[in-house]
């Protein structure tokens, strides 16, 4: 049976080398297509936010889960009684420099995620990357008091809610104007869903990089 395996094994990489996929012949562009059904420039926002927004949905719940995970699995831990941050003022410079050209870009791609490569998830990393050099530099104490001054947790699951609540509404059929294509206000609800799709990984980010340093210490 071993030989079975290993000739089919072989048989299936020389399929891939030697045989080619050769692309359908189809009477029209799938991207132009795509970019009149969304009404924005950057076809791959179009593609995450309205042909695969049901998976996308999914993406943001498993986010959630994922962050209340960790807060459940490290709550009975004991918290970390020392935190070790960057002490020497080159360190500070660069990283609150860094923590302010991340989070600019972060706004950047979330308002024109739908016009230029970009999008959400991409704008919530780069926030999360700022919050998380802030917390290089910063006391313990005072991101958390941050964090709670703001109810960041409450705006997390606002958004959350609200962008389920879009992303139904856009399934069940009904859409914003796409308005001029390639305008900052085009793509009807897509920049919106961008933008809430930001914010949300952002504080998961911030909410992840707190529990991190509370009982691991800073990573």
């Amino acid at each position: 049976m071993k030989w079975v395996y290993i000739v089919a094994g072989i048989v299936f990489y020389i399929k891939m080398l030697f045989l080619s996929n050769p692309a359908p012949s189809l009477p029209y562009s799938i991207v132009d297509v795509v970019v009149k059904d969304t009404g924005v420039s950057n076809v791959v926002s179009g593609i995450i936010f309205r042909n695969r927004l049901y998976d996308t949905i999914f993406e943001v719940i498993v986010f959630t889960i994922a962050i209340m995970g960790a807060n459940f699995l490290l709550a009975n831990e004991r918290p970390s009684s020392q935190v070790h941050q960057f002490t020497d003022q080159s360190s500070m410079i660069l990283a609150r420099l860094g923590a302010t050209i991340a989070a600019l870009v972060g706004i950047e791609l979330a308002i024109r995620g739908h016009l230029s490569p970009g999008g959400g998830f991409a704008a919530g990393v780069a926030g999360g990357t700022a919050i998380g050099l802030i917390a290089m530099t910063s006391s313990p104490e005072w991101m958390q008091r941050i964090y709670q001054q703001w109810h960041t947790a409450t705006w997390e699951k606002v958004s959350v809610v609200v962008f389920i609540l879009l992303a139904v509404m856009t399934l069940a059929g009904i859409e914003l104007p796409h308005g001029e294509l390639g305008a900052l206000f085009s793509g009807g609800i897509i920049p919106i869903l961008n933008i809430l799709v930001a914010i949300k990984v952002a504080l998961g980010s911030w909410a992840v990089v707190l529990i991190f340093i509370r009982y691991r210490g800073l990573l």
